[in-house]
């Protein structure tokens, strides 16, 4: 190399040098990112929380009764030995009284609790609710430290919470994370609303509390995704405060019910039925004997306010109702064919929920014959068919005998379902039915009024017109 060349060669080098030099001591800054209006941070420590919560967290050993014999042993002994389960809880009452989850303790068991002091207690159980997976015990204590349930609506995506519980035996772990969401349904499509976090959530932090900046318990610790990481569910306090009373009074919890079925009410169904905006519950069918058909309710009724309350959706009214106890009367707001209504309902009482068997019927695939627009082979219902299928005399429609389309309104249908209705014109046989469909354009959306026989029940679903 040249002298001219290593000279110049040394002089990059150092201005090079010299810049990032310059750029280091904050000669030259590029503009740092702005933080949104109100954020503060993160917290500098939930030391001070950890503090006055963990004193109430208590670690639950069950022992129950006995299980099923051995499996995996097929010329064993059948054996029926106690199984023994340990979970987390935290008081809520000085008292003596703990929340945990109803999974831990779903039946007859011996309970031991033992409290952040070491002391070891027997408990009972005082009541628990298996829809909610809440459980309360009861030891013989009082002045105990307890922990207050927060407002679990107030709760923000994003906003912090650490969670506190005894995981594979590591008593009084503590997690922090944030709200991820929230109105999650992962089990009981009619009163799951968790709460989801990425705070960690392992076996054995289950009925431990979810708690806020302000160490109120939000939330209590219930299931974690076996599938992924930093998925976290916990029940909102605002479910727990509800029922904790019932509990505590009774042993179980009993629940209005209207017997109705429901349907999401989206923009284009609200449209098809000529109402201005998408709120309310959508009525779909009404079970008989019920409150709800005792009051005169209708599939088609729009159900937007409980005794003076907004109603949004169907979600929010099952669980309005269910906060009521059975018997109670309730004044209903309706939209009936696009004019409002009020009726009194005398509401009924939830009896637990009944787990259907799917019916293993799907229809074959790769067809020349793609069916009518919407893709159905259907049939009119005569006798024997109605006898076969077990479809009352009330329910008339047109029989699905095949399903050709791949429309995806059609993964809801199975062979033998009944098409009621179209776009709320009923279609009681093949030839009204044809002339509902030969009456939509192409590519609009056809709603299909369905009844299923078994299990009985009424839905809607949305397909689009194919020609």
């Amino acid at each position: 190399m040249t002298r001219v060349a290593s000279f110049l060669t040394v002089v990059l080098v150092g201005f090079l040098a010299a810049t990032l030099g310059y750029l280091a001591g904050g000669g030259f800054r590029l503009p740092a990112p702005e933080a949104p209006p109100g954020f503060s941070g993160t917290p500098a420590s939930f030391a001070e929380i950890v503090a006055q919560v963990n004193p109430a967290v208590v670690h639950v050993d069950v022992i129950e009764e006995g299980r099923p014999p051995q499996e995996g042993f097929d010329d064993g002994p059948l054996l029926d030995l106690p199984r023994r389960g340990e979970g987390s809880g935290f008081i809520v009452d000085p008292d003596g009284y703990i929340l945990t989850n109803h999974h831990l303790i779903p039946g007859p068991a011996r309970v031991r609790v033992r409290l952040a002091d070491r002391r070891e207690l027997v408990a009972r159980r005082v009541g628990s609710d298996a829809s909610t997976d809440l459980a309360l015990l009861k030891v013989e204590a009082h002045g105990l430290p307890a922990v207050r349930l927060g407002d679990s609506d107030r709760l923000r995506v994003g906003d912090w919470v650490c969670a506190i519980g005894n995981p594979l035996e590591f008593d009084h772990t503590v997690t922090v994370g944030v709200v991820s969401s929230k109105g999650r349904k992962i089990f009981n499509q009619s009163f799951d609303s968790y709460i989801q976090t990425d705070a960690a959530i392992n076996p054995g932090s289950s009925g431990g509390p979810l708690v806020n900046l302000r160490g109120e318990a939000v939330g209590i610790s219930a299931a974690v995704s076996s599938d992924a990481q930093g998925i976290g569910f916990a029940i909102p306090s605002n479910v727990a405060r509800a029922i904790l009373v019932q509990l505590r009074e009774e042993g179980r919890v009993r629940r209005g019910y209207l017997g109705v079925q429901l349907h999401e009410l989206d923009p284009d169904l609200a449209s098809m039925m000529g109402l201005r905006e998408s709120r309310g519950a959508l009525v779909v069918d009404v079970t008989e004997g019920g409150a709800a058909k005792e009051a005169g309710l209708r599939p088609w009724d729009v159900i937007t306010g409980v005794e003076g309350e907004p109603v949004t959706n169907g979600d929010e009214l099952v669980r309005m109702i269910s906060t009521l106890r059975p018997g109670r009367d309730v004044q209903l707001d309706l939209v009936r064919d696009g004019h409002p209504l009020g009726v009194v309902a005398r509401l009924g009482e939830r009896t637990a929920d009944a787990v259907a068997e799917p019916v293993a019927v799907r229809p074959a695939a790769g067809s020349a014959n793609d069916g009518d627009a919407v893709g159905l082979v259907v049939a009119n219902l005569g006798a024997r068919a109605r006898a076969e299928l077990g479809v009352p005399p009330e329910r008339v429609g047109v029989v699905i005998e095949s399903i050709l389309g791949a429309d995806p309104g059609t993964d809801l249908l199975e062979e033998g379902d009944l098409v009621v209705e179209v776009n709320r014109r009923a279609t009681p046989d093949v030839a009204a039915y044809r002339r509902v469909l030969g009456a939509l354009p192409e590519g609009e959306s056809a709603w299909l009024y369905v009844y299923r026989p078994q299990p009985s029940g009424a839905f809607l679903t949305r397909v689009g017109v194919h020609r």
